[in-house]
């Protein structure tokens, strides 16, 4: 039986941009703890987001080549129970990890990239994003879809990322197939501003898309 695709929305920094996520319909709000980031936000801060937040919301802690002692530490202080880890993170830190959280590793679609190299976190979701030299998400630019569909059979669940908006996300669903989409810039007036018009837009768009178009299967 096909189901709803999933919505992350990705680089959330305010309460009032999460609130409108969630009574939008976004299943997952990502939370960015990476300092180099414009969308970086405090774990602290991300905690009283999190509390005000209805419990069947996702709320992902992002991280880029943190050691694993650290990602418990600042996913504590949040109070996420997923994280998002981008970089270097190897298998086996995954792995470990997955046994505390809901870990959804992030690859880019790079020069080096092999679809079955998803095989290697067994334990974890898959976000492929497209590659860029410097920034870890929120790039506005497309991966590979033909690789990210070519990945979907070695994982469990995948969630297509990299330059996704209302206008582009269609296509994309249908080129991939994923479990989720994750959107961040596409839906910004400014690094960590949501439009909340085009995060509408986002939503709805790939409600149209989704192999439930049943409006009764999107009731809360």
């Amino acid at each position: 039986m096909a189901t709803a695709i999933q919505i992350k929305i990705c680089g959330v920094t305010t309460a009032n941009d999460a609130r409108a996520c969630v009574e939008l319909g976004a299943d997952m709000i990502g939370f960015n703890f990476y300092p180099a980031s414009p969308r970086y936000i405090e774990p602290a801060m991300v905690h009283r987001i999190v509390n005000a937040l209805p419990a069947r919301t996702c709320a992902v802690g992002v991280f880029v080549d943190t050691d694993t002692a650290e990602i418990r530490k600042l996913a504590k202080t949040a109070g996420v129970r997923c994280v998002q880890l981008h970089g270097q993170t190897p298998p086996e830190s995954c792995n470990e990890l997955a046994r505390e959280f809901r870990v959804i590793r992030a690859l880019s679609t790079d020069t080096q990239f092999e679809p079955e190299h998803t095989a290697a976190f067994p334990e974890c979701d898959i976000l492929i994003d497209a590659y860029h030299p410097e920034l870890r998400g929120g790039t506005g630019q497309t991966c590979d879809w033909s690789a990210a569909r070519a990945a979907m059979r070695y994982t469990r669940f995948l969630i297509l990322s990299g330059g996704l908006d209302a206008q582009n996300v269609g296509r994309a669903i249908a080129a991939v197939t994923p479990h989720a989409v994750d959107v961040c810039s596409g839906i910004e007036s400014a690094p960590g501003v949501k439009d909340h018009r085009a995060l509408e837009q986002f939503i709805s768009a790939v409600r149209a898309a989704s192999p439930m178009t049943n409006a009764s299967s999107f009731k809360s």
